[in-house]
């Protein structure tokens, strides 16, 4: 697998991130060091939160989004709390500045296309941050399966519970990535939908069990909880001529082939890159600028698997067997 690119040889451009949380201090830190970039600063209205990035960084830091406009930004990454992203991202659109908004593209369908339709009115780059595809391992899975003939896809994403998370479930902050997996593994619009959800230990859904059917015909499924006292990221997929399995996380992909009929087949680990997926995703975003072509995630894919997602919690979760609803605040 080949590294990822390098930024198009061209003037400086200023980008801006707006978000001095743990996602967009990570997104400052590498804008920090890429070349052809200028990092005009970090936006957060937190003190402490400013505070923290400019100890870590060594930026530029503003209070309010106005600020760092004033200051003159080509590009900004918005890392905001999800429910600020449709203000947020329309203000800087309205400005002409280019636009990765962080998953999931906005809180609604409805405010996810509106985003869509000012960035495509105004004539501005927008991408939506759906890092995990810029994962060297998942960029090994979709090698491995192109121009196969796709079964079934599995995905397991499970965890602790984040204390951060205070306004969203598991659906939104962890299937979602798998959602836009699923899509772009297939190549296929998801069009049949049967989840389950649970609230367990807290007031928001914290297990989910997902099932899918793309428009393809490929059945997938999501396990993913907040319940797992360790991280795993694994995912399957069988073709009729291969099974290729990842681990998102140690990044190794091994691929089953050649299978015979007394049951016997062969096995290799294919080769996965070392890049890591934040810068990756950070330059496709400002070579996208630079060259004025299509995103590598659009907001029509962002507002497609926020769709889906939606659809997942349109059945309202129960409360574990045996288990009384949570009195404590999720977050």
């Amino acid at each position: 697998m080949t590294s990822a690119p390098d930024l198009v040889k061209i003037s400086a451009l200023r980008v801006g991130v707006i978000g001095a949380g743990v996602m967009g201090t990570n997104h400052a830190r590498v804008l920090a060091g890429l070349p052809g970039v200028t990092l005009v600063g970090i936006v957060d209205p937190l003190d402490e939160h400013r505070k923290r990035a400019i100890e870590l960084i060594g930026c530029k830091t503003f209070a309010t989004l106005d600020e760092l406009l004033l200051a003159g930004v080509d590009a900004v990454t918005i890392a905001a709390p999800t429910h600020l992203h449709h203000e947020v991202a329309l203000t800087c659109i309205g400005r002409g500045v280019h636009v990765l908004v962080e998953k999931p593209i906005a809180s609604t369908v409805e405010e996810g296309r509106e985003i869509v339709a000012a960035a495509r009115k105004a004539g501005v780059t927008l991408m939506v941050g759906h890092v995990e595809r810029f994962n060297p391992a998942v960029a090994a899975i979709k090698q491995a399966i192109r121009n196969e003939d796709i079964l079934s896809i599995g995905i397991t994403r499970v965890g602790p519970f984040p204390p951060r998370m205070s306004n969203v479930g598991v659906v939104i902050d962890l299937a979602v990535h798998d959602i836009d997996l699923i899509r772009w593994f297939t190549e296929s619009e998801i069009v049949d939908v049967q989840p389950q959800l649970t609230c367990a230990v807290a007031e928001r859904e914290d297990i989910a069990l997902l099932q899918f059917r793309t428009e393809s015909g490929v059945l997938a499924h999501i396990n993913t909880n907040w319940l797992t006292p360790f991280k795993a990221r694994n995912v399957t997929v069988a073709t009729r001529g291969k099974y290729v399995m990842g681990d998102l996380l140690t990044r190794q992909v091994t691929e089953c082939f050649g299978f015979k009929a007394d049951g016997s087949y062969s096995m290799r680990h294919l080769p996965v890159g070392h890049d890591e997926p934040l810068r990756a995703e950070l330059i496709a975003f400002l070579n996208a600028v630079r060259t004025n072509n299509t995103p590598a995630v659009t907001g029509e894919e962002g507002v497609a698997s926020l769709e889906i997602a939606i659809q997942c919690l349109e059945q309202p979760p129960k409360a574990a067997a045996g288990r009384k609803p949570p009195l404590r605040a999720a977050g």
